[in-house]
């Protein structure tokens, strides 16, 4: 299996932006299945793993791509700019071959 770009997504049950994301997390993970992993991330149940990720701003949407940190948005986010963060990593979709 090919390594895939993963976006995470850093949130809290408190912060109303992060809960009005979520359903924009849920429609990318599934509209760009098979070309990006999407990984939800409490931020308060994970502190070192927001640390790890600078994260200073809930929600925080983090681009990550082969270990490496590529891009990110820290603070709320609209679906036009999640798919432009997303735009330029994300690998072509691959042809389907009929015989």
């Amino acid at each position: 299996m090919r390594d895939l770009p993963l976006l995470v997504f850093f949130f809290d049950e408190r912060s109303g932006p992060a809960r009005r994301m979520e359903s924009l997390i849920a429609h990318v993970a599934r509209k760009e299945r098979g070309r990006l992993k999407v990984k939800r991330v409490n931020a308060d149940a994970h502190p070192r793993l927001a640390r790890k990720f600078c994260v200073e701003k809930i929600p925080t949407l983090v681009l990550v791509k082969g270990k490496i940190v590529v891009d990110r948005i820290d603070g709320r986010a609209s679906m036009p700019q999640i798919e432009r963060l997303l735009e330029e990593h994300l690998p072509l979709e691959e042809p389907v071959v009929t015989y």
